[in-house]
């Protein structure tokens, strides 16, 4: 028998033992998510994970800290230390968490290894070395959504956002030409200036100087020509293939925050991608 609760969103009650011993919340169950077709189950330690989520979100646990220990966590929530694990361990296979043996669980950081940073960055040299790129800001200036745009970030066409156009150098050969638009409303205060001097990711600068993190990203890709302004940034003739890899990225709620388009070069590198 499995652990199912009614969602009826009321706050967790005392636990009681199902025949099988799972822990269900009896009386409160956590959530709500209200259907026109009558109640909504899910397993109990999905409930548990979105509650982690939503803490997550609202800033309880900085990216970089130690959360607190499953045996807390099981007390706060009232169900077993087995159904806080499991709901930990899904949170880690989405890289929202992170497990260190023998000192705990810790909120996912873009700015702590470059093995985190390479979770999003898909380009890789045709000899299989991993290569951190070098980066440089073109160009950063407001402006309003287009109707793609919208579309993606789910904001209105018109509605104020930030295009940032750079070029990422893999040893010093120009190789991919990115322009990334973001809400404005989130990035408040964003100038060139202020991204020139931070050390580290991009991802890793929106974390930190702007308290947006990306947790996924969908990506699309395609052929392309490039054009004459491609071509000149990349060092490529007029009409050679490229890649083009068009991304929205997501935060905490599934919220779309960054749409990106990536143009890269086949030269020496290529698109990597591991399915499991």
């Amino acid at each position: 028998m499995s652990e199912v609760v009614t969602l009826n969103g009321f706050a967790p009650g005392a636990p009681v033992r199902t025949p099988h011993g799972a822990d269900v919340a009896a009386q409160t169950p956590l959530l709500a998510t209200p259907t026109s077709v009558g109640p909504t189950f899910h397993p109990l330690y999905q409930q548990i994970k979105a509650l982690l989520v939503k803490q997550l979100e609202t800033g309880e646990w900085q990216p970089g800290e130690a959360i607190p220990s499953e045996m807390e966590l099981a007390a706060r929530f009232a169900v077993s230390q087995g159904t806080v694990r499991k709901a930990i361990d899904e949170l880690a296979s989405d890289n929202i968490l992170i497990r260190r043996q023998g000192k705990g669980t810790f909120v996912a950081t873009h700015t702590e290894t470059k093995s985190s940073m390479f979770r999003f960055l898909r380009i890789r040299r045709n000899d299989g070395q991993d290569e951190y790129p070098e980066s440089e800001l073109l160009e950063i200036k407001r402006a309003r959504a287009s109707a793609e745009v919208a579309r993606a970030l789910e904001i209105a066409t018109g509605d104020s956002v930030i295009q940032l156009r750079r070029v990422l150098r893999y040893s010093g050969m120009p190789t991919v030409l990115d322009e990334i638009t973001l809400p404005a409303s989130l990035f408040k205060g964003l100038s060139k200036e202020r991204f020139d001097a931070y050390e580290g990711s991009m991802y890793g600068f929106f974390e930190t100087e702007f308290g947006v993190r990306m947790l996924r990203a969908n990506e699309q890709v395609r052929a392309v020509a490039a054009d004459p302004n491609t071509a000149e940034v990349l060092r490529v003739g007029i009409g050679s293939p490229l890649l083009s890899v068009e991304r929205v990225a997501y935060t905490y709620g599934d919220k779309p925050v960054e749409f990106r388009r990536g143009l890269c070069t086949t030269r020496s590198h290529h698109y990597a991608n591991e399915l499991n």
